[in-house]
Parts: C-alpha cells; sequence; structure tokens
C-alpha cells in the first residue's frame, strides 16, 4: 500500500469536484449582480452620474489594497478549526456577504442625493469586504484539496462550470427587469430588481453551505509565522515572482473584458439595438462554448500547455471583435451578426476561463518551490485585490463612454442620443474588448513563463518538497 505523502494528500472524489463547483456558483451569484445589474441600478434607477460610480469603484480599490492582504494573513495565521482551515469561513461568512448583496440594492430613491451617494458607498465598500473575506479561503481551498497536479488541475473546470451557472440568474435579471412606459419605452423597475436580488443571495446561501458540507482538507497546512513586516515580505516576493504577476495581470484584464461585456451591454442592448429583453443573450452565446470545450479543455492544457491554448484563443476572440469593428466602418451592424460573434469569440475565451485558475495555482506551486513561500491564503488574497481592479477597470470603461455621449443617469433623459453617440456606443462596445483581449494575449504569450515544459519540472521539484517533508516527520 503506497503511504507516501503525495499518496495520503490526494484522491479526490465527485464529491470534492461538485463542492468546488457550488463555491464559485455561489459567490458568482451575488458577484454576477455587480457585473450585470448594479452599474445600470445605480444611473438608471438612483440617478447616480457616472462620473460618482467611477470615483465610488475606484475608492473602494484603494480601501481593498489596505484591507485584502490584512485578511490573507489572518486566515494564515489562524490555526486550523475542526471543519478545516479554510472550510470554516465558509459557513462563517456565507449569510453576510449574502445579506450585504441585498444591501446593494436596498430602496433608498426618498433619500436625499447625497445620502443616496453616501448608501451606495457604504454598502458596496461593505460587500467588497464580505465577499472578500469568504473568497479568500475558498480560493485557498484548491491548495488543500490534494496535493496532486493533475486531480488539482481538473478542479478550475468546476469552479468554471458552477461560475457559468452562476452569473446567469444575474444576466436574466438584467433582461427581465424592465417595464414598458406610456410612451412604448423601457425603464428598469425597482421592485423587479429587489426580489430578483433576494431570490439569488438566498441561493447564494444554499450553495456555500453545500461548498463547505462537500469539501475536505487533504493537504495539512501551517499557519504562517506572525513576525513585524510579514505581509511586506510576502508582497514583495509575489511582485517579483514572474508566473504570479503575470497570470494576475492577465487574470485582471481578462475579467475586465467579461464585465466590461456584461454591464456595458445593459446599455447598448437598451439604446443601440432598443432589444433590452435580449441583453442575456451576448454573455449566454460567450458561455456556450464552455458547455463543450469544458470536456476536453483540461486534456489539451496538458498536452499542449496552458500558456499556449489560452494566449492564442484570446487572440481569437481579439480577432472577433476587431471584425465586428471594420464591418461597422461600412455600415453592417445588427444585432444578431453581434451576437455571432459573440458566440465565435466565446471559443477563444473559453479555454483561458477555464483554465485561469489553474495556472494561478500553478504560479503559487512556483512561489513555493522558488521562494519557500507558504502563505497560500495572502497570495490568493493578492491574486483576488488583482480580480478586483479588473472590475475597476471595467467600470471605468463601461462609464467613459457613457460620459463622452451625454448619459446622465436616467433613462428618461437618454432616449434622444443622437446617431453619433449611438456609433460612438457600438464601437466602444467591440473595440474595448478587443483591446483587452489583445493584451491579454500578450501578457501569457511573451510574459508567462510556466510553458508546459516547466510545468512538468514544476510537478517533479514539488513532489520532492512533498517526500523531504514526509521523511522530516
Amino acid at each position: 500500500m503506497d503511504n507516501s505523502y503525495l499518496a495520503r494528500t490526494s484522491g479526490i472524489r465527485a464529491r470534492d469536484k461538485i463542492g468546488c463547483a457550488m463555491g464559485d456558483l455561489a459567490s458568482c451569484l451575488v458577484f454576477g449582480l455587480t457585473q450585470s445589474v448594479l452599474n445600470k441600478y445605480y444611473t438608471d434607477v438612483l440617478e447616480i452620474s457616472v462620473l460618482s460610480v467611477m470615483i465610488m469603484t475606484i475608492i473602494a480599490r484603494i480601501w481593498d489594497a489596505i484591507s485584502d492582504p490584512i485578511w490573507g494573513r489572518i486566515i494564515d495565521g489562524a490555526k486550523p478549526r475542526k471543519d478545516g482551515r479554510y472550510r470554516h469561513w465558509i459557513k462563517v461568512f456565507a449569510v453576510p456577504v449574502a445579506l450585504a448583496a441585498v444591501l446593494m440594492f436596498a430602496d433608498v430613491r426618498g433619500f436625499s442625493a447625497g445620502g443616496r451617494l453616501a448608501w451606495i458607498y457604504f454598502s458596496y465598500i461593505l460587500f467588497g469586504m464580505l465577499y472578500t473575506c469568504i473568497n479568500i479561503p475558498y480560493g485557498s481551498l484548491a491548495q488543500v484539496v490534494t496535493s496532486s497536479d493533475k486531480e488539482r488541475s481538473s478542479l478550475p473546470v468546476f469552479r468554471s462550470i458552477g461560475s457559468t451557472f452562476g452569473a446567469m440568474p444575474a444576466m436574466v435579471l438584467a433582461s427581465m427587469c424592465y417595464v414598458k412606459l406610456a410612451d412604448g419605452s423601457s425603464q428598469m423597475d425597482f421592485h423587479r430588481v429587489f426580489v430578483g436580488v433576494c431570490v439569488i443571495a438566498a441561493l447564494s446561501v444554499l450553495a456555500y453551505f453545500l461548498c463547505y458540507a462537500w469539501s475536505k482538507e487533504r493537504v495539512e497546512s501551517r499557519p504562517a509565522p506572525r513576525q513585524k513586516g510579514e505581509t511586506m515580505k510576502v508582497i514583495r516576493i509575489l511582485l517579483k515572482s514572474r508566473p504570479f504577476m503575470a497570470v494576475s495581470l492577465a487574470s485582471m484584464l481578462f475579467l475586465a473584458a467579461q464585465m466590461f461585456g456584461q454591464g456595458y451591454n445593459t446599455y447598448l442592448f437598451h439604446h443601440y439595438f432598443k432589444q433590452p429583453g435580449l441583453t442575456m443573450l451576448p454573455t449566454v452565446f460567450q458561455y456556450l462554448p464552455v458547455a463543450v470545450i469544458m470536456f476536453f479543455a483540461t486534456r489539451m492544457g496538458n498536452r499542449l500547455g496552458r500558456r499556449e491554448v489560452c494566449s492564442y484563443g484570446v487572440l481569437l476572440a481579439a480577432v472577433f471583435y476587431l471584425a465586428l469593428f471594420v464591418l461597422a466602418l461600412f455600415g453592417v451592424t445588427n444585432v444578431w451578426l453581434y451576437l455571432a460573434a459573440c458566440l465565435a469569440s466565446g471559443v477563444g475565451t473559453a479555454f483561458i476561463f477555464l483554465l485561469i485558475w489553474v495556472m494561478a495555482t500553478d504560479a503559487i506551486d512556483y512561489n513555493k518551490v522558488t521562494y519557500g513561500l507558504n502563505d497560500e491564503a495572502t497570495s490568493y488574497a493578492f491574486y483576488s485585490f488583482m480580480r478586483k481592479l479588473g472590475q475597476t477597470v471595467a467600470t471605468i470603461l463601461i462609464n467613459v463612454p457613457l460620459l463622452r455621449i451625454g448619459y446622465n443617469g436616467s433613462e428618461l433623459k437618454t432616449e434622444g442620443l443622437s446617431d453619433a453617440a449611438l456609433r460612438s456606443m457600438y464601437n466602444s462596445s467591440v473595440m474595448i474588448p478587443a483591446v483587452l483581449f489583445l493584451l491579454v494575449f500578450l501578457i501569457l504569450r511573451f510574459f508567462y513563463p510556466l510553458s508546459k515544459k516547466r510545468i512538468e519540472e514544476l510537478q517533479i521539484q514539488k513532489e520532492e518538497a512533498y517526500r523531504k517533508l514526509n521523511e522530516a516527520k
């Protein structure tokens, strides 16, 4: 019987994989609200200016730069509980995160302009903090569920499946939250939004508890030492780690492209295509290829290299968006052509969508082997913060084009957008994703160093480290 350290800390089952999927399902249920609904809710229901929304998001990220590493260090230094070192926190924060999501959509329409602005600052920053409190330990679970690289590489695929289904309810809500006005125009309705948010938040609590119940921590992870200056030491290592910074930047820009599309399409389909009921279709079409590619993405990544399939996949997506821009120069734009391009680009982005978490785990393993860095939660806190920066980039990229065309926060005041403003809206919708995807390609292809060969060497080094640890015991 093989009693090696690797054998004793591997052997995940279907239950573990489904539990992993439930965690991302839960997170994306509530996080999807900030992607697909929140920006338009702020501008159209609460009548907050697009400039105020941008400033609020930037301030929230400045606070996250302080709070996220602190929480990561707290998790790294905390002693394991009976129910695990990381699982414990999922149980603790499941309900608070859901309640915070609901608070972002509370009825404050009767407040003064300053009161509404103060409320969105409070509720948005509170949600971000609580989301971090549950997302960091959940993200760190991948490091302790199994020590096998092959087993671990299957987990992000299930995470991606969970996130795909988790993002759907918010997109459905973004398409169905409108009411027709007497003049035939459409307006986002508060009551539909709020009821939908409450249902989505309740589902997230259920999914979080299923993640807690079906996950198992097999790899022993010792608390990091609490020493003065240790946090900055860890951050300096992360900043000089080329694989970690490359995957963090790529993930940030890829998430920005995703969130930009989901948020900006609520405006594009309402005003340019004049079909707000189809708002969810671009994202659905981009996710459809995932349902097929998820069956062989891991094998292709292992065989051809995760860096290779992801980089050329996003390059393909960029080409399709550039094609839409070129066609628009000749006056060729329609909703079905746009949706077809979304479907085609989804084939390319499916690989990075499914494998980006594996690449992040590879980078964390690289830091363990190269620098002796065992601070998984702090590493994931930094990675999570970079992804939050992607959210901020998306918010800026959504609202700057709206500022340029004079969108002033109320649908009733924007029905008369000029043809030039509408063309500008369409051009932004295709060029911004194209540029972001091109940047992701360049980072992965020329800056991220973990090729297929280097990953194989890394696994051998990791197993050798486990063997020495086992012998020391």
